[in-house]
Formats: structure tokens, C-alpha cells, sequence
């Protein structure tokens, strides 16, 4: 069976509009023609419009329709942020907090804050507009916009998730990949926006297609001074007895939101719950470890690095019953 079409929304009004300024207040001539000069001939999502009472700030359009122009500076820099909530079986997992965190990535990359409340809502209606799926994935994308044209470009782009049943039943083999930077350099080098999910996801891309490479099915960054970090999609979560780890956020990794859900999860469970560095040696001596992300849940980790780590079936059952309910 095909699978159902996405829904894409366009965000009209993606961002909260800045205080007026004497350079804001009269448009450029390009501001003020579309492209080769042609007055309003901007593709929607470049647009600004003009909404009639009780009409949303979003407008639905064609998901396999060209979006952006050729000129935005997504596609040509990576200069953007998004972020990605679950809903399972129809209801939303975390979505304030997704919110949240699309918010401060904007602001790691100096972007207008987003306006959330109409992203909230824009989410909400893509969802309700789309065929009925157990797992949907929903996409925020906020992109600078056009070369010069200082004005964001944001939509809502909602999919049934991919099933990963095998993953939760078979687990997954990782490797160990340097990710070339100290486990500081958020502190250290914040210019390098490590911590906000950007756009400029080729190098996790890269990472990915490494494990594949060395025959594994996904990898663990580690940092150059030997520390664990993040998988390329997903957060690090391991057990060591009655307690439940992962590294710590202040390390340069994406503050992980189905992470969190999992030491709510470990407190239900009578576990500990807590941040610190992790070594590689510890992920082959822990009693669990898994790689977790919204839409994915909790997938075991059965080896690293071509050796053999413990699974813990029972904790894995049970952190996925409650991450991906009714799934």
C-alpha cells in the first residue's frame, strides 16, 4: 500500500516582526518587485499576507510543488533551523517542548524568534488534516529567506513515520566516530552553533552513511578529547545498575526532548536519572544502551564497534510502551 501524502503548510507570518527601524521602514526595489522585477510574483512562501478576521497566518500548498526560490539561504547555506515532534496516534509527544527548542535554535543562529503560537497551531492543523497514521512526523522548517531580502521563510510539513518495530525488536550495531571537535566547544566556539539543530545537517548525513559503510546501522559521535556525544538523529541513553545516563547537555550536544522523556520514564520506574560525561568504554560495560528520538522511540543498542553490548529487554519494552503509546 502507497504510502498517504504528506501536508504541507506555509507559514505566512513565520517570526515575531522586529522593532521598526529607519532601514526596515522603506523596501529595497527588489523588496519591492517579485522575481526579473515582476510585482508579486513571489512564490507563497515568500510572501507576507494580509488575513482577514478568523483566518490562520498558514495556508496549505502542494508538498510536491517547487516551496523555496532558488536563492534561499537554506538551500544554498544551511542557514535555518527545524525541529521534529512525534504525534502517536493522533496526540501530540512533547510538542511545547519542541516549540521550545525550534525557539533556541533560532536564536543560536540570530534568526527573529519564532512566532509560536502560529507554528503551534499550524502543526496542530497539519496533523488534523492528515490520514489517520500510529507515529506522524511533524517538520518545522525556518529558513533567513532570499539572498538581501532579510525576511524568513517557515512551514509545517506532516508524514507518517517509518515503522521501527525491527529496530525495538532486533536492535541496532553502531560505530564510534570522531566528531573532530572538543567536548567544549559550545563553550569555547559557540560561532560554530553546536547545540541548535540547523539545516546544515551533511556532516550527520556523512556520519550515517560511514556507519553504513563500516556495516553498521548508525553511529556515536565522540568528541576529539574522548567523550561520548550524540548519535547523528538521536540522543545517547545508557543504564548502569539502578541508574539511567547520558551525557551532559552542556557538552555541545542538541538537548535531546524524547531524552528527557526518558528520565521522566526512569523516575515512574524507580530509577536514577542522571547527566555526566560518559566514556566509549562505558557504553560496552553498561547494562543498556539505546539511541532515542521522537518519532523512533527507544532502539536498543546490541553492539559498538563490532563488540557486543548488553540489551535490556524489558527496560526497552517498557521505555517504548510509554514513548510511543499504543504503537
Amino acid at each position: 500500500m502507497a504510502a498517504p501524502a504528506p501536508v504541507l503548510l506555509v507559514i505566512d507570518d513565520p517570526v515575531e516582526a522586529p522593532a521598526p527601524s529607519r532601514s526596515s521602514q522603506v523596501p529595497s526595489p527588489r523588496e519591492r518587485s517579485g522575481p526579473a522585477g515582476k510585482p508579486g510574483a513571489y512564490p507563497a512562501a515568500t510572501t507576507s499576507a494580509v488575513h482577514p478576521p478568523g483566518t490562520p497566518p498558514y495556508h496549505r500548498a502542494d508538498p510536491d510543488a517547487p516551496l523555496v526560490p532558488a536563492d534561499d539561504l537554506g538551500l544554498t547555506r544551511g542557514d535555518g533551523v527545524f525541529d521534529t515532534a512525534a504525534f502517536v496516534n493522533g496526540r501530540p509527544l512533547a510538542l511545547d517542548e519542541h516549540l521550545q527548542r525550534f525557539a533556541h535554535s533560532a536564536a543560536l543562529l540570530g534568526l527573529p524568534r519564532p512566532r509560536l503560537d502560529v507554528w503551534r497551531a499550524a502543526v496542530l492543523a497539519a496533523v488534523a488534516a492528515h490520514v489517520p497514521a500510529p507515529v506522524l512526523s511533524a517538520k518545522l522548517v525556518l529558513t533567513r529567506g532570499r539572498e538581501g531580502m532579510r525576511r524568513p521563510i517557515g512551514w509545517v510539513r506532516v508524514a507518517a513515520a517509518r515503522d521501527h518495530a525491527d529496530e525495538h525488536r532486533d536492535g541496532i550495531t553502531v560505530v564510534t566516530l570522531d566528531r573532530g571537535y572538543r567536548h567544549d566547544v559550545a563553550t569555547t566556539s559557540p560561532w560554530l552553533l553546536q547545540g541548535a539543530k540547523t539545516l546544515s545537517y551533511a556532516i550527520n548525513l556523512a556520519m550515517l552513511r560511514e556507519a553504513r559503510h563500516r556495516g553498521a546501522d548508525d553511529a556515536i559521535m565522540v568528541s576529539a578529547d574522548g567523550w561520548v556525544l550524540e548519535g547523528p538523529t538521536a540522543s545517547v541513553v545508557l543504564r548502569e545498575g539502578d541508574a539511567i545516563v547520558t551525557p551532559s547537555t552542556d557538552e555541545g550536544i542538541l538537548a535531546g526532548t524524547t531524552q528527557r522523556r526518558v528520565f521522566d520514564i526512569a523516575a515512574e520506574l524507580g530509577l536514577a536519572a542522571h547527566y555526566r560525561r560518559v566514556r566509549p568504554d562505558e557504553l560496552l560495560a553498561a547494562d543498556g544502551v539505546w539511541l532515542v528520538s521522537s518519532s523512533r522511540g527507544a532502539a536498543p543498542v546490541r553492539a559498538v564497534d563490532g563488540r557486543a553490548v548488553a540489551v535490556d529487554r524489558p527496560l526497552t519494552d517498557a521505555l517504548n510502551a510509554r514513548l510511543l503509546p499504543g504503537v
